[in-house]
């Protein structure tokens, strides 16, 4: 018997965020981050809530400005009167100490701070900036995420690694030393922060860089190292298939490892696409794993010199859709609708195997087959769709499947 791979998460410190748990054996948490101007509440606050209902667990935003700053309650009140209550995060950096402590409104509208402790003061003033945002954390007791980064890394600790490095017999490479950097940064930030008054479960940390193979070989490490909660995102990913590539192998490789806590995908979108992509990434890169379900999923062949009618893939598409859209009515009502497989194929070599693996499945008419297309739920061939309707024949088959399939939640029973 070939076993499945069991991910056995890491131990780690459980910190809350708002009402979200990140580490403790919580179920790792989605995050994204808004590309709006914080100044601009009512955009901020909109994006927030598709980001939100997109299922993004929790939305950081950027407080750079006074405005900004300002902004931040605003933007937490718009979304409480539109019934949204996700946790805001804010990205501080150079003058988050000023900020947090001009604006008070804004430190306790947050959920959590992100502090850079390469972006917090240089030379003399880093020591004290860095406690002065700390200390607000304290006051309101928030916590926070520590998050270093490659392209912003404290140049008082490279400098520090890169003489000792000098001294050594065999010296490091200069990529190695950096990883360190990152790791010795990450955990003597986090180490002031509690000497500051800010205890462990209230600290969270990141070590993200762009390159797939360092950023493994850093969480690796720095797992090894310390029980706070990590982090995940392979920083600037890039755009398209080349950042969802990426990030999905950088954070699979590492949560297989039972590495990470908390995710994002920092994907750069396309002139006008949604923001909503980073979250449906983070969602299927753990539904993948069976990590967590977010959504019923869609198997479809890829289609060859058999299926050259489109049929399939505009079904397939058109069901992948139809699916994602109906979750958010679908988890309130039906307990376990999230991990319902349908299976959309193309012709007859795998189409009735691959509906049969599945909860409901399609086998459509490949070229020159009979016009005809078989159902299959639970593994039993269950009708023979014909016409030129069979996709909304398939969807309807599909939502009856989840009505007495799935069990009611305790709360529509109850309304009943």
């Amino acid at each position: 018997m070939v076993a499945l791979a069991e991910i056995k998460r890491r131990d780690t410190h459980a910190v809350k965020v708002g009402s979200i748990v990140i580490g403790g054996g919580a179920p790792v948490v989605v995050q994204s981050m808004t590309n709006t101007p914080t100044e601009d509440p009512e955009a901020t606050a909109q994006q927030c809530l598709e980001l939100a209902r997109a299922g993004s667990e929790i939305v950081r935003i950027t407080v750079n400005i006074d405005e900004a700053a300002a902004a931040v309650p605003k933007i937490r009140d718009i979304l409480a009167k539109k019934g949204c209550y996700v946790p805001l995060v804010g990205c501080f950096h150079y003058n988050g100490h000023t900020l947090l402590n001009k604006y008070p409104e804004c430190a306790e509208a947050l959920a959590k701070y992100r502090i850079n402790p390469g972006n917090v003061g240089f030379g003399e003033k880093h020591d004290k900036q860095f406690s002065q945002m700390v200390e607000v954390a304290a006051k309101h007791n928030k916590p926070v995420r520590i998050g270093v980064n490659w392209g912003s890394l404290d140049q008082a600790v490279s400098a520090r690694l890169m003489d000792e490095n000098g001294k050594r017999a065999e010296p490091w490479s200069a990529d190695a030393v950096m990883r360190e950097a990152l790791i010795i940064s990450c955990l003597e930030s986090a180490a002031a922060a509690e000497r500051v008054g800010l205890g462990p479960d209230k600290i969270i940390l990141s070590a993200k860089v762009s390159r797939v193979q360092d950023l493994i070989a850093t969480y690796r490490e720095l797992a090894n190292r310390t029980k706070y909660p990590l982090h995940l995102g392979l920083t600037e990913a890039g755009l398209g298939s080349k950042g969802i590539v990426a990030t999905t192998a950088a954070l699979s490789v590492l949560l297989q490892d039972g590495i990470g806590d908390t995710i994002r995908a920092s994907l750069t979108p396309r002139p006008g696409e949604p923001r909503e992509q980073e979250v449906i990434v983070c969602q299927e890169i753990l539904q993948m794993l069976n990590l967590r379900s977010f959504t019923p999923q869609v198997t479809a062949c890829p289609g060859c010199g058999r299926t050259t009618s489109t049929v399939f893939q505009s079904l397939a598409e058109k069901i992948q859709g139809y699916l994602r859209d109906q979750m958010p009515v679908w988890k309130t009502q039906y307990a376990g609708v999230e991990s319902m497989q349908v299976a959309v194929m193309g012709c007859i070599v795998n189409g009735p195997g691959e509906s049969k693996h599945a909860n409901i499945g399609i086998s459509l008419p490949g070229t020159g087959e009979q016009p005809t297309a078989p159902v299959f739920i639970d593994g039993e061939k269950h009708s023979t769709l014909r016409g030129e309707n069979i996709a909304e024949q398939f969807q309807g088959l599909v939502e009856n499947y989840v009505k007495t399939r799935y069990s009611r939640h305790s709360t529509d029973q109850a309304a009943e």
